[in-house]
Order: structure tokens, then sequence, then C-alpha cells
């Protein structure tokens, strides 16, 4: 029973952090990186569909962004895609693929970045403190109930704290090293 808690406290916390690290990936640093614009949502013949299923995307250069449609038919969709997201950057197209060239980033921009950055590293903080909460509250309703100690029920409680304590500190060293990537000239 209480085993059970604590692996599903476990398997959402690690679900939290992969999303949080997903969300990373998506924001803009130093360097041009796919992930900045593969999640982007495109309208295809009507279809919101991820500009992954639509192209390869590749950076051949540090700063530029390669997108290849399979379809070139889609190509204006995705530059109109790419116009609405608000990334900041302007696709140039040649024969069908599109370039995203990443001009630097100002000094005013990392910090606005960053500043975005520690917005969802707390997100993703209350995020895991809710899975505790919420481990926790059946752990006292099954001490409630009788079907565990108090005993049970406390060594329950300490083991999601040391996993509420793990996780928050992998979102605290995933959030420095993009931090530190946001801010490398």
């Amino acid at each position: 029973m209480l085993n059970e808690i604590v692996t599903e406290a476990r398997t959402k916390m690690q679900s939290t952090v992969h999303v949080f690290e997903e969300d990373l990936h998506g924001m803009r640093s130093n360097r041009a990186s796919p992930a900045l614009v593969d999640r982007l949502k495109v309208d295809y013949y009507g279809q919101e569909t991820e500009l992954r299923q639509l192209a390869t995307i590749s950076t051949p250069e540090p700063m530029q962004i390669m997108i290849r449609p399979f379809d070139k038919g889609a190509t204006k969709a995705i530059e109109k895609a790419i116009h609405e997201s608000n990334i900041g950057l302007n696709p140039s197209i040649d024969s069908g693929i599109i370039r995203l060239n990443m001009p630097p980033l100002t000094r005013e921009r990392r910090l606005e970045l960053v500043k975005v950055l520690h917005r969802r590293t707390e997100e993703a903080r209350v995020a895991i403190r809710n899975i505790r909460r919420s481990a926790n509250d059946d752990i006292k309703d099954f001490e409630k109930e009788g079907e565990i100690s108090e005993d049970d029920a406390e060594r329950g409680q300490t083991k999601i704290q040391e996993l509420t304590d793990d996780f928050i500190k992998k979102i605290e060293e995933l959030s420095k090293h993009k931090e530190t990537d946001i801010m490398a000239i």
C-alpha cells in the first residue's frame, strides 16, 4: 500500500521533471536549437500539426536553424506559424528551405529570459510540492482508515519528503544550467 503511493509519487515527479526539461529546451539561449521550433503548431490544411511532423529541422551553423518541409506546399503555413509564435526570428525562404538566423541576444533580452526561466522553475517546484501533498494526504487517509500504522505513515511521509527534495534539487540544477547558458556571451 505504502510502496504504491511512493512509487506513484516518484513516477509523477519524474514526469514533472521531464516536462520541465522539455520546456527548457524550447527556451532560447545563445545557440540555435531545433527544440526552439519543433513543437510549433502549424495550420496544415486546417489541421493543427507540430512542425517536427512536417519538416526536417537542423542546425547547420551555431546561430542558424534550417527547416526543410517534406511538402513544399507547407512552406507558407510554416512561415506564418513562425511569425505568429513570437520567438523573435524572421524566416527567410530559399527554394522551399526555411532558414532562421538567430541574432545575438541583448543584455535586456537575456535578463527577460532569465525571469521567464525563474517563473517556470517555480511552477515546476510547485507541481512537485503538489504531488508531495497529494501523496501525504493519501498516507494520512490510509492511517485514519487503519490500513497502515502510525509508524508506517511516518516512514512513508519521510520517504515522500526525500523524493521531493531530490526532484526539487534536479529542477534547480537544470535551471542553473539553463541560466548559465542564457547569460553566456
